[in-house]
């Protein structure tokens, strides 16, 4: 991995989101570089090497959701671990899985929700195609917020 707890790729469009996440990544060892859309992720990612990379769904240019699938779709990048951060619909939420989506975290959401579901990633305990709930995390609950692995 690189850096103390690995290294990860934040695309959201929202300077303020991008800002928060990495922040509160940055406070637990991560390695932080970040990126507005996902055509600028795609231009990117081989040079970045990520272990992680978050995405949110609604973005201009290039979604998270056709990001994730164009990573999934490369050699180069098919094992990297994706989560989308993102206020996402049951839909996105289907559609995420389907082009295998490895976690999921609802804005808003809680800072530490956030650590644990990157960390959980960078170190492997979660794999790409696992249902259900990771470590515990609500799923569908807590004022909109929902934590999910795929």
């Amino acid at each position: 991995m690189s850096g103390e707890s690995g290294r990860v790729l934040v695309v959201d469009d929202s300077a303020v989101i991008r800002q928060l996440i990495r922040v509160n990544l940055e406070l637990e060892g991560f390695q932080v570089v970040t990126a507005v859309d996902g055509a600028e992720c795609l231009d990117v990612v081989h040079a970045v090497q990520p272990d992680v990379i978050t995405l949110d769904v609604v973005m201009p240019r290039l979604d998270g959701l056709r990001t994730a699938q164009r990573l999934r779709a490369d050699p180069r990048t098919s094992h990297l671990r994706i989560a989308i951060v993102s206020a996402c619909t049951q839909l996105d939420l289907e559609r995420g899985e389907s082009v295998g989506v490895d976690g999921y975290l609802a804005k808003p959401f809680e800072p530490m929700e956030l650590v644990a579901l990157v960390r959980r990633l960078a170190c492997g305990r979660e794999r790409r195609g696992r249902r259900g709930t990771a470590g515990g995390a609500r799923v569908g609950g807590g004022g909109g917020r929902s934590h999910r692995s795929l």
